[in-house]
């Protein structure tokens, strides 16, 4: 497998070619050695011949394909299909390491600063005049925050993962070193032994995953990235400002860029998130922090060698000295030593009254715990002070600098972890909670008028409509655990453990009202000091609550009652939306207007009442669940959007994909944060689009909008073909995530997850959620206006940064589409008027959708702007087309009945192969 489409390749990316060429030889010898030599001829044969079909579009080539697969045994089909995921796993590592090798060029070059840096964002700002002061007020306000979710497109297991980051290690090693051939020998033993490690470990896993499993998976990517990657962008940031103004050179920046998760407390759907598996998930990972920061602390220990007869310290210093159990006569006059010994101390015994048990290593002696992760802090600041004033400034911007920075950005907690529940759920709460204080209340029954003002009266009052002496139901029961787990996690690690409570399906007032309610029960909102100690976050997801929740939050804030609650959050209210479920529900180009339309609408209101708006994005992996280049999407918003602060969902294998790789990593954790500042201080005032391109893009979500309704909704037999033509039913049953794929027992698209709604098109190849209804939108617009039309489309695409980012994502998904492999997809619906009445349909639409698409970009092929990622793409389908046609097979026979259990298997392990050669696919 050590060839491949790499034709007309430019000199800058014959590294990536030749990286790609030597994992796919070392994958070949490697199936070779353990299947034998008439396994790897046949996966030879296949990669040629589906390479010649693609080259030359050989129709012969394609017949040889064909037979080659239908002939397979079932033992070979999975070998097969193994392989040839293997390869698209590989390719993806060369592919991260080539954009990692590309960034150390320009940097090398010392190439001006690319867009997405904070280097270019802070020139930007220097040449615009914003003032010193102006800057530090961004600062000081920001918030970037990425929420890791348990959104689990992401199939493969951690142990295929670990293996995989290894490769990624030793390729950077190669890119970077100029080796001997002895070391270079050596590096390719490592790589062998790597991928033969992946050969013989399995990718799926045996048994569905549990919350605390996903808790787990989400806190491995601490110890890949975040953990040295968050301090390390900080000081590059701190270095970048005192470069370009020595003003700087004495401030350390607030700690703006965070990190937040909803894994162990997103129980919206997913009944197994209970009080327990909160408590478990907060408690896993507060003991990731403290045992990250025990382990920095003795490294510091060890290098803080100083002996106090050379070397003056403070007299803060001194007192941590005095305090320290440490009275060793090695270390009698190493002032540092022990200060840092009594630290270590006082940590250890922190970590034993969290309930850690034992540290990994003793303790000097006795020392009493912290009593805040600010406390901690503030002892490692007076090393720091120290260091400064004594002539060791180097060695405080050393590793004590990064550890600073650590548990500043950290704390006991590590991330933020929001509660989310539907709202459904939280009226039917509230509902009983006042049906056993005062019998006959009938909440469920009230219109909202009478809802908002049964809420507000008992929310004037500090009096708790709970009582141990009454039995609730289990789902009431369980809500009031989680929000008295979340209580009592703000004691124990502080209240930035459990921030946020989101409310999914939000439509109402009374749907914050409710929330308010509960947290009062569990005295997070405490009435008679107006502290509201989370925030309640509404998350408006369909279309019909997007076009409404600007109406929603103005009633909201005309509440004189909640507005006093909102100023102990120094009146600033954040506000989710949901892209998934407004694609599933809208369709790709109504979905990302009535977005767009519904933040400005948000900035109007809150503008209005003076309330600082602090936006979410529930952004998915793919574009048809809101995903596309972060940058680009920050910078699309409208003026006003971003105001210092942003929060955005960071799913499925997208999160092995931006952050397994700490270069990487580091990398898409300052795009978010450049993006943030430029929107905030360089574009906050930009002017709102032309009136005609509003127009123009209302009359096209109209049609867009009929258009996918029509299909999805209205069109009889559609959830059928849904079902049939692709494999959501193999998905729901992949042990993928603890979440069930559907929020109820029923097949209805509306009662559908949008993650298996988007993953199953993806899997077919039709990308379906991210294109259709396009190109009949445009057709109707050109129709009415078939001189001007056309014009006002390309203008619109130049000029607006909306319409250009949609169209960007729209040429992405097309391109990863393949009519011919969907028209196959489409042959597994047994209803032949069924599938004559639907396919034909998607097929027009799919072709209106590029056509209308190139005459607007002025493109001649689909991604003419992007042709790294066009040649990655088209260098892809060699390998992908074989898994597809493998998976038909697989599941004619599944739904025939065959019981085999290679069978399932195959289904199962070509889905993880096509998901990793389409990548962002869930």
């Amino acid at each position: 497998m050590s060839q491949s489409l790499f034709d007309e390749t430019p000199e800058k990316d014959l590294p990536l070619r030749d990286d790609i060429r030597l994992l796919g030889r070392l994958l070949g010898d490697t199936i070779r050695e353990q299947e034998g030599e008439a396994v790897f001829d046949v996966v030879e044969r296949i990669r040629q011949t589906s390479i010649r079909f693609h080259r030359d579009e050989d129709k012969l080539a394609r017949q040889e394909l064909e037979t080659t697969l239908n002939s397979l045994s079932r033992g070979r089909t999975n070998q097969i299909i193994r392989a040839y995921s293997y390869f698209s796993h590989l390719a993806n590592i060369a592919e991260d390491q080539h954009h990692v090798r590309r960034s150390r060029a320009h940097a090398m070059a010392a190439s001006s600063p690319r867009e997405g840096t904070i280097a270019r964002a802070l020139l930007l700002v220097q040449k615009a005049g914003i003032s010193q002061a102006d800057l530090q007020r961004f600062f000081a306000s920001a918030l970037v925050c990425p929420v890791l979710t348990a959104h689990p497109t992401e199939v493969r297991r951690k142990s295929t993962i670990d293996r995989e980051m290894e490769v990624a290690q030793i390729l950077a090693q190669r890119d970077r070193q100029h080796l001997t051939p002895d070391e270079a020998s050596a590096s390719e033993e490592g790589l062998r032994r790597a991928i033969l490690t992946l050969w013989q470990t399995s990718i799926l896993r045996r048994n569905r995953l549990k919350v605390i499993d996903e808790v787990v998976n989400g806190l491995s990517y601490y110890d890949y990235t975040f953990f040295q990657e968050l301090p390390h962008f900080y000081a590059m940031v701190e270095d970048q400002l005192a470069a370009m103004d020595p003003a700087w050179s004495t401030q350390e920046l607030p700690s703006f860029l965070r990190m937040g998760s909803w894994i162990g407390g997103d129980r919206d759907g997913n009944p197994f998130v209970t009080a327990d598996a909160l408590h478990q998930a907060l408690q896993l990972q507060s003991r990731q922090a403290v045992t990250f920061y025990l382990e920095e602390i003795h490294c510091l220990g060890s290098e803080l060698s100083l002996d106090g007869r050379y070397v003056s310290v403070s007299e803060q210093l001194q007192k941590l000295v005095d305090a320290s159990p440490d009275h060793s006569p090695h270390r009698q006059d190493e002032p540092y030593r022990r200060a840092i010994s009594g630290i270590y101390a006082r940590l250890a015994a922190t970590a034993q009254v969290l309930g850690y048990g034992e540290v990994a290593r003793h303790a000097a002696g006795e020392a009493p715990p912290y009593g805040s992760a600010e406390e901690l802090a503030g002892d490692l600041s007076t090393i720091h002070r120290s260091l400064m004033s004594n002539g060791s400034g180097a060695l405080a911007r050393g590793r004590l600098r990064k550890l600073r920075r650590a548990v500043d950005v950290f704390g006991f907690h590590l991330a933020s972890l929001d509660l989310r529940q539907n709202a459904d759920v939280h009226e039917r709460v509230v509902a009983e909670l006042f049906e056993n204080a005062v019998p006959g209340t009938g909440y469920d029954r009230m219109p909202e008028e009478s809802r908002v003002a049964l809420l507000l009266k008992e929310l004037a009052t500090p009096r708790l409509l709970t009582s141990p002496f009454l039995t609730y139901s289990p789902e009431t029961a369980s809500e009031l655990a989680i929000v008295r787990e979340a209580a009592k996690a703000h004691e124990r690690y502080g209240r930035s453990a459990v921030p946020n409570y989101v409310i999914s399906k939000a439509s109402d007032p009374s749907d914050i009202l409710e929330v308010a309610l509960l947290l009062k029960e569990a005295g997070l909102l405490r009435i008679r000091d107006a502290d509201m100690r989370v925030n309640i976050v509404p998350l408006f997801e369909t279309i019909d609550d997007l076009r409404h929740c600007g109406e929603v939050m103005d009633k909201l804030f005309s509440m004189p009652d909640y507005l006093r609650l909102l100023r102990s959050r120094d009146l600033m209210q954040e506000v989710m939306l949901g892209y998934s479920d407004s694609n599933k529900d809208g369709g790709f180009l109504t979905s990302g207007w009535e977005l767009y339309k519904a933040e400005i609408k948000l900035v109007e209101v809150f503008r209005h009442h003076g309330v600082t708006l602090r936006l979410f994005h529930g952004r998915g992996g793919s574009v048809g669940r809101g995903g596309g280049p972060s940058y680009q999407a920050i910078l699309a918003q409208p003026g006003g959007a971003v105001q210092g602060a942003i929060r955005v969902t960071e799913q499925g294998e997208v999160i092995a994909g931006k952050y397994s790789n700490p270069d990487l990593g580091r990398r898409n954790l300052e795009i978010l944060a450049s993006a943030t500042l430029e929107a905030t201080l360089l574009h906050s005032g930009a002017s709102a689009p032309k009136e005609e391109y509003l127009k123009a893009m209302e009359e096209l979500s109209d049609h867009a909008f009929r258009a996918y309704r029509d299909l999805v909704y209205e069109t009889e037999g559609f959830e059928r073909y849904f079902w049939e033509s692709t494999v959501i039913g193999e998905i729901a049953n992949l042990n993928i995530g603890s979440r069930p794929a559907s929020r109820t027992n029923s097949r209805r698209i509306e009662d559908l997850r949008a993650i298996p709604w988007v993953f199953g098109w993806a899997q077919c190849r039709l990308m379906l959620p991210g294109w259709y209804g396009f190109g009949s939108a445009v057709n109707k617009w050109l129709e009415s206006r078939p001189e001007t039309g056309l014009p006002l489309l390309q203008e619109m695409y130049r000029e607006w940064p909306f319409f250009e980012a949609l169209l960007s994502n729209m040429d992405m998904v097309l391109a990863k589409s393949n009519i011919a492999i969907a028209s196959r997809y489409a042959k597994l619906v047994e209803d032949d008027d069924l599938r004559e009445a639907i396919f034909p349909r998607l097929r027009r639409e799919w072709e209106d959708s590029i056509g209308n698409l190139l005459s607007i970009t002025g493109q001649a092929a689909l991604l003419g702007r992007n042709p790294l990622l066009a040649r990655s793409i088209r260098n892809r389908f060699p390998y992908l087309d074989p898994l597809n046609h493998l998976q038909i097979e697989l599941l004619k026979r599944h739904r025939a009945g065959d019981t085999d259990e290679r069978v399932v298997q195959g289904i199962h392990l070509s889905i993880n192969g096509i998901a990793a050669g389409l990548r962002n696919s869930g």
